[in-house]
């Protein structure tokens, strides 16, 4: 059996957490990580970098110490930095970009979740019902 052609490609995403608490920010990233890898059929080693950023609201706890519990991310590259300060940005917001190896000619599917939804309603109609691009 062939193995199908794979493209790096650049996958976005983001999502807000309830509060500035470790369980909060838990629940956002679990969740915004799980609609990452199944909405892109993402398994094993197609996965190679990960940078979460917050807004200054959120410094509970690190979203890339929450990843790294995942199984099988041991070799994922994971990073977490602030988000630039704007005024009237999306309060307690997590956004993700991720490198990832897709099947030549599979979309790229940028899961936007709960608040963050908001954020490109001009995706709305992308397969999954979340997946909406960042600004």
């Amino acid at each position: 059996m062939a193995t199908p052609a794979l493209e790096l490609r650049a996958l976005r995403g983001a999502t807000t957490a309830a509060a500035n608490t470790c369980e909060a920010i838990d629940e956002a990233v679990s969740e915004l990580i799980e609609a990452l890898v199944n909405a892109n059929r993402l398994e094993g080693s197609r996965l190679l970098s990960v940078t979460f950023s917050v807004t200054a609201d959120l410094d509970a706890c690190f979203p890339a110490a929450i990843a790294r519990r995942r199984l099988g991310w041991g070799d994922v590259a994971l990073l977490d930095c602030q988000q630039m300060a704007v005024a009237g940005d999306l309060p307690r917001c997590i956004r993700l970009l991720a490198h990832a190896w897709l099947e030549a000619g599979s979309p790229p599917v940028h899961p936007y979740l709960r608040e963050a939804s908001r954020l490109r309603p001009d995706r709305a109609a992308q397969p999954a019902a979340t997946s909406l691009a960042d600004h």
